[in-house]
């Protein structure tokens, strides 16, 4: 009866939020958890729970996961918003079961933060886990990466569930063998890009085998550490291939897997590693490849993940970058258009970001590829433009504003392209400027 009661009474609060227009986050979860914190047992679920955890694009890979199995006609339930932590997850389910806790839906697909995946997953069924990438994130929550590892590494020792991994990432691949009685373990990869490298240019983890401590060798690097590996000592990494992308084509926006031509509307490498994984989850599942191509091509992020915008006839794409590889992707992209361009960076040091930002100094600002001037803002924008000063950019071009609407307005005083980078509690500020001038025209 106690469940009964705060499903309840989560109901009626769920609908005075709606009232309001307010979607209330997690708070439904968070007010329930307090009341009962296994309340994740109560609710019946009798559908396949995918799960998609990982430093960075697990919300694109989550929603797109969830508009392609819409797009085959499946009812899916989905915490679409990014709450991904054990409270958002229940505000997910409270929205969407009845007063007993019954889940009718035909798949729930999960975005879940990665220290929460052995919490949610000891109270609820998982059916397929799909993990992207391992990368430093927020210190001063996380921990070192390896302890992060090491405790999925922990919960999959008696998992059996379908365990879709990122083959060219050496922190996720490693973690196909924590339970050698499972054989369902999938792994994906991309074949080698125009703009990869000999040598790592970006920071980067995972440099030695996790079983015999040799360095592991590269054959290269697509971006960070991810890239085709191999320990020459016990051949860890030389794993058979569930879906393998080639024929990568970034200026035309194409890949291939299987010999079927995927066209999406992004073009970043590391936002092809995202298509392989989703392919490869959906097709466990039977959904039909040209459904998947259907989906795919339509699929759109508008939430400030590498979204392209049209601000007073000037290009403009923003991204969200709140660790030093997600930054590192976002210049990478920048590097790759050959077109003058201008930077605008925003940088916060909220809660929801991380206090230290001392990360900001393991990002690439060397060599930046046609860019005549960069701005600065958010509570950090001093910082972040000493950094750029110290990677030998010409401090007359960097002009740090406190003021983020002033930094917005005083990056559309040229018409040059834009480039917009802002850490997780930045973006939606920055997007929401941006819009602002957008639509005054």
């Amino acid at each position: 009866m106690k469940n009964f009661f705060i499903i309840f009474t989560m109901k009626l609060l769920h609908l005075s939020l709606k009232i309001v227009k307010k979607n209330g986050g997690n708070v439904l979860g968070k007010i329930s958890y307090k009341f009962n914190n296994n309340i994740l047992k109560y609710f019946k679920i009798d559908c396949p729970i995918i799960a998609v955890t990982a430093t960075n694009g697990k919300t694109m890979t989550n929603n797109a996961i969830r508009y392609s199995f819409q797009t085959a006609g499946k009812k899916v339930i989905s915490n679409i918003e990014g709450n991904n932590m054990e409270t958002g997850i229940i505000s997910t389910l409270i929205k969407n079961c009845n007063l007993f806790g019954k889940i009718h839906a035909d798949y729930l697909v999960f975005e879940v933060d990665e220290s929460y995946v052995p919490i949610i997953f000891k109270k609820l069924k998982l059916d397929t886990l799909v993990i992207l990438d391992f990368f430093r994130d927020q210190l001063d929550r996380n921990g070192e990466v390896e302890s992060l590892i090491l405790k999925i590494n922990d919960f999959l020792k008696t998992y059996n569930g379908n365990l879709v991994l990122n083959n060219d990432d050496p922190n996720v691949a490693r973690l196909g063998q924590a339970n050698p009685n499972n054989k369902n373990i999938y792994y994906f990869s991309v074949e080698k890009y125009q703009n990869a490298t000999k040598n790592m240019k970006e920071a980067g983890e995972g440099k030695f085998c996790p079983f015999c401590n040799t360095r592991i060798e590269y054959e290269y690097y697509q971006y960070s550490h991810i890239g085709k590996f191999k320990c020459p000592n016990c051949n860890y990494g030389d794993n058979p291939i569930y879906k393998l992308a080639t024929d990568i084509n970034l200026k035309e926006k194409t890949f291939n897997v299987d010999g079927i031509t995927y066209k999406t509307k992004f073009s970043s490498i590391y936002n092809i590693y995202n298509f392989v994984a989703i392919i490869s989850c959906l097709r466990l599942y039977g959904i039909d490849t040209e459904i998947i191509k259907k989906s795919l091509s339509e699929f759109v992020l508008n939430n400030g993940r590498l979204e392209e915008l049209l601000v007073k006839n000037i290009p403009t794409t923003i991204n969200l970058a709140k660790n030093p590889t997600g930054a590192n992707v976002s210049l990478r992209i920048l590097n790759e258009d050959d077109t003058e361009k201008e930077l605008l960076f925003v940088l916060n040091d909220n809660l929801a970001d991380g206090c230290d930002v001392s990360w900001i100094w393991d990002i690439n600002f060397e060599n930046l590829n046609n860019v005549s001037r960069i701005i600065t803002s958010g509570n950090r924008a001093y910082d972040i433009a000493i950094r750029i000063k110290t990677s030998g950019f010409d401090d007359c071009k960097i002009e740090p504003y406190l003021d983020l609407n002033e930094a917005v307005n005083n990056l559309y005083k040229t018409d040059i392209k834009k480039y917009v980078i802002a850490n997780y509690t930045a973006l939606q500020a920055t997007r929401s400027e941006i819009i602002k001038i957008q639509k005054k025209i």
